[in-house]
C-alpha cells in the first residue's frame, strides 16, 4: 500500500478489456470507479471529485477531448489531473490534449507498470500542491486577520476619545457595504465597486476617523458648538488621518489595502457641490470610498445620542440625507439609499449603543 491509497481514481474508456485491466493493476492501490462514456463521466464527477482521471479519448458520443474542455472550464473541477489513455499517437493529437489542460498522454497498448508510475508521480506532484495550496490560503487567511486586528484597534483606539459612540464602528461599516452592495449592479460604479472592493471597504471603513487623536480634548469633546477657531482645528482631523495612513502605506507599498482607508480618511468629508473639506472636491472628482461613507458617517451622526444632542429618530436622518442630495452627498448614491434605508435602521439597531437610540430608531 502506499502514501496515495486514499486516493481516487477515476477511469473512464468505453472497451471493457482496457476497464479490467487497468481496474486490476490499480485497485490495490487506489479507491477505483469506473464510466463507459463521457457523460457518465462527467455525472460522476458532479458526485464524487476524483484526485485524478485516466481519460479515453475516442468514445461514442462525447469524446475525450469534450469530456476534458468542460472539466477543466469548470472552476469545480478544473484542479483535477487529467492522463489521457489513447491509440491516437500523432503528435498533434497530443498537443491538443495537452493544450487543453491534461498532464499526461499515454499511448496504447499501454504498460501496466508505466501507468502505475505515472500516476503514483502525478498523485505525489498533486497532493504536495494541495498542501501548499492549503497553506498559502492559511496563511492569507492569518494575514486578513492581522490586516482586519490592526485596523479594529487603531480604531477603537481613536473611538474611546469619545466614549459615546462605541458602537459606530460596527454601524458605519454595515452601512457602507449595505450601500455599496446596493450599488454594484449600477453602470456608473459596476466596473469599481467589485466584490473585493467592497471587502476592503468593509474592513478600512473603522479608519475614517483615525485622524481624530491628533484633535485636542477641549475641541474633540466639546458639548456645544464650536467656535470658527475650534472648527478648523477639528476640519484637520481628515489631514491627520491620511498622514497617518500614509506612514504605514509607505512600508506596504501604494497597492496596499490601506490606500482605501487612506480616501476613507481624507476626503469623507469632501460635498457633493464643492462646500466640503480639506480639498473642496466636488462630485464626481470625490473618491467613490468617500462619497458612500459621507452618507453613512451622517447617517449615524444623525441617529446617535450625543452630548449635544438627543438621537434623531430614523425617519428625520433618512429625510435629512435626502434633502443633502446633490448639494452635501452623490444624487446616485442617495437614491439608492432611499431604497435600502430599512436595512440601514436594522444594522443601526443591531450596534446601537443606547437605549434611547433603539427607541429613536424604532418611532
Amino acid at each position: 500500500m502506499n502514501e496515495n491509497s486514499n486516493c481516487n481514481i477515476l477511469v473512464v474508456d468505453d472497451t471493457e478489456a482496457n476497464i479490467d485491466i487497468l481496474v486490476d493493476a490499480l485497485s490495490p492501490d487506489y479507491e477505483v470507479s469506473v464510466a463507459m462514456d463521457g457523460q457518465s463521466a462527467l455525472d460522476d464527477v458532479k458526485e464524487n471529485i476524483p484526485d485524478l482521471i485516466l481519460l479515453d479519448i475516442m468514445m461514442p458520443g462525447m469524446d475525450g477531448y469534450e469530456v476534458c474542455r468542460q472539466l477543466k472550464e469548470n472552476p469545480e473541477t478544473h484542479h483535477i489531473p487529467i492522463v489521457f489513455l489513447t491509440a491516437m499517437t500523432g503528435d498533434e493529437d497530443e498537443a491538443k490534449g495537452l493544450g487543453l489542460g491534461a498532464i499526461d498522454y499515454i499511448t496504447k497498448p499501454f504498460n501496466q507498470e508505466l501507468v502505475k508510475s505515472r500516476i503514483k508521480n502525478h498523485l505525489e506532484l498533486k497532493l504536495l500542491q494541495d498542501h501548499l495550496e492549503k497553506q498559502v490560503r492559511l496563511r492569507t487567511k492569518q494575514l486578513e486577520q492581522t490586516q482586519e486586528a490592526t485596523i479594529i484597534t487603531l480604531a477603537t483606539l481613536a473611538e474611546y476619545r469619545d466614549p459615546e459612540t462605541g458602537g459606530h464602528i460596527k454601524r458605519t461599516q454595515n452601512y457602507v457595504q449595505l450601500l455599496a452592495k446596493s450599488l454594484q449592479t449600477h453602470d456608473n460604479f459596476k466596473s469599481f465597486l467589485t466584490d473585493d472592493f467592497i471587502e476592503l471597504l468593509y474592513k478600512s471603513a473603522p479608519l475614517h476617523d483615525i485622524g481624530k487623536v491628533g484633535v485636542p480634548d477641549h475641541i474633540l469633546l466639546k458639548p456645544g458648538k464650536l467656535t470658527d477657531e475650534e472648527f478648523v482645528e477639528m476640519k484637520k482631523h481628515t489631514i491627520y488621518g491620511r498622514n497617518s495612513i500614509a506612514a504605514a502605506e509607505k512600508m506596504l507599498g501604494d497597492d496596499s489595502f490601506l490606500k482605501i482607508a487612506k480616501e476613507i480618511a481624507e476626503f469623507h468629508q469632501e460635498k457633493w457641490d464643492g462646500s466640503g473639506y480639506p480639498h473642496s472636491l466636488k462630485g464626481e472628482d470625490i473618491p467613490i470610498s468617500a462619497r458612500l461613507m459621507a452618507i453613512a458617517d451622517v447617517y449615524d451622526a444623525l441617529i446617535s445620542k450625543r452630548v449635544y444632542k438627543p438621537p434623531f429618530t430614523h425617519t428625520k436622518a433618512v429625510n435629512i440625507i435626502k434633502e443633502g442630495s446633490g448639494s452635501h452627498f452623490d444624487p446616485i448614491m442617495v437614491a439608492t439609499f432611499e431604497k435600502i434605508t430599512e436595512q440601514f435602521r436594522n444594522a443601526a439597531l443591531e450596534f446601537a449603543d443606547f437605549e434611547e437610540e433603539r427607541l429613536a430608531l424604532q418611532a
